[in-house]
């Protein structure tokens, strides 16, 4: 079946995978948002509590998918992780950090005599509510506003040394955390941008999951109250992120030769040259607001998974945005023609007809989650009722 498919074709379903991972990982960074807004909401140990086991029963969900999703790039597009992963390390240092944090907060915030005290998990788990989404968002912006790095292949050649054998340098000190404070351009401001609307974004939607699913009357007003304020600075900055990406200058590539140049409003050239891929972005924007808009004046319980399957929609139209219509999906501000594409960065068609026989089990295993999910959001949860039931986190 795979065999028939020509490698671009390939390429472009690998594409379409990794942007697919990627929406479902920033859905699913409302467990970080939850978890920055514990002190928001609650008034007491209890209704702490009751927080923490709301957000700590998906934790779990949201690393496996971070987990799949850098795997899914290795074996797709491995130039990429080589130059990002290994360039940018910094950044991803940090937000691995963040998760392992994370996961040791949740096992150990309520085992008896933990030398740290519960205060110190709960600020562990704000510190990872925080920066992951604040980082995963500078990452991914960079796909538009560019990275210090050189690439070359004929380097691999060499076997002799392991400096000359290193195909991607950095050729930054800061190895990726230049991004968020280089002031010689106003590509910082872009990339921050994004990484606070998704910020905002995750708590947006965690607040919309409490009002799903909490069944207390204190914790439900606060939420309200907090869900208007996110709202407003989700939408600032998203608004400011999308509207300068229309007019900014893009990374294109020559489909003849494959040379790198700047075009000026490149990314908005591809939404008018691709009417589907600005549909496909409009709907996931649209459903986003409709979920807030049914949270914030119409108390629907269902507006969580709208704004949750927006957030996925508009995720892929952005890494579509970055990576079709002749686009350098991974730009290198210091070598333009060092910039990684589609076309130049992805595993043998070999390697990726095997690897797309195993994505076929991916829908068995997003049923699983589904099955697990409704399961655990059987019933709302309430104070009275974590009492009777084994407190978990």
């Amino acid at each position: 079946m795979f065999e028939a498919l020509s490698y671009e074709s390939l390429q472009a379903y690998w594409w379409i995978i990794i942007a697919l991972l990627g929406g479902a990982l920033v859905f699913m960074l409302f467990v970080q948002g939850g978890q920055t807004l514990l002190n928001k909401l609650s008034d007491n140990e209890e209704e702490k509590t009751l927080l923490v086991n709301l957000f700590g029963h998906k934790w779990e969900i949201t690393f496996t998918t971070l987990v799949v999703f850098g795997g899914a790039f290795f074996a797709s597009f491995p130039l990429f992780y080589s130059t990002s992963f290994g360039g940018a390390y910094y950044v991803w240092m940090i937000i691995l950090f963040a998760f392992i944090v994370q996961a040791v907060s949740y096992e150990y915030r309520k085992k008896k005599n933990n030398f740290l005290g519960s205060k110190t998990y709960e600020k562990f788990l704000f510190f990872n509510g925080v920066i992951a989404p604040v980082f995963l968002g500078v990452a991914v912006s960079t796909f538009f506003t560019g990275s210090p790095f050189s690439v070359d292949k004929s380097r691999i050649v060499n076997l002799k040394s392991n400096v000359e054998a290193v195909i991607s340098q950095w050729k930054s000190p800061w190895y990726g955390l230049e991004a968020i404070w280089t002031i010689d351009n106003l590509a910082f401001l872009q990339n921050l941008a994004l990484g606070l609307a998704i910020f905002f974004l995750a708590r947006v939607i965690a607040l919309l999951y409490i009002k799903k699913m909490v069944d207390n009357q204190n914790i439900l007003e606060k939420a309200q109250k907090c869900l208007k304020r996110n709202v407003i600075l989700f939408l600032i900055f998203f608004l400011f992120w999308l509207i300068r990406l229309l007019f900014i200058n893009g990374f294109a590539v020559n489909p003849e030769t494959g040379e790198i140049y700047m075009e000026p409003y490149k990314y908005f050239h591809n939404l008018v040259q691709q009417p589907a891929l600005l549909i496909f972005l409009l709907i996931g924007i649209l459903l986003v607001l409709w979920g807030i808009y049914g949270g914030l004046f119409k108390n629907q319980t269902n507006a969580f998974w709208k704004a949750g399957i927006g957030t996925i929609i508009t995720v892929m139209a952005i890494f579509f945005l970055a990576g079709f219509n002749h686009t350098s999906y991974y730009p290198s501000i210091y070598d333009l023609q060092s910039s990684l594409t589609i076309a130049n960065s992805s595993s043998s068609k070999y390697t990726l007809t095997a690897m797309a026989y195993v994505s076929l089990m991916v829908p068995f295993v997003i049923a699983y989650i589904i099955w697990a999910w409704k399961a655990l959001d059987s019933h709302k949860l309430s104070v009275e009722e974590l009492k009777k039931e084994e407190i978990k986190y």
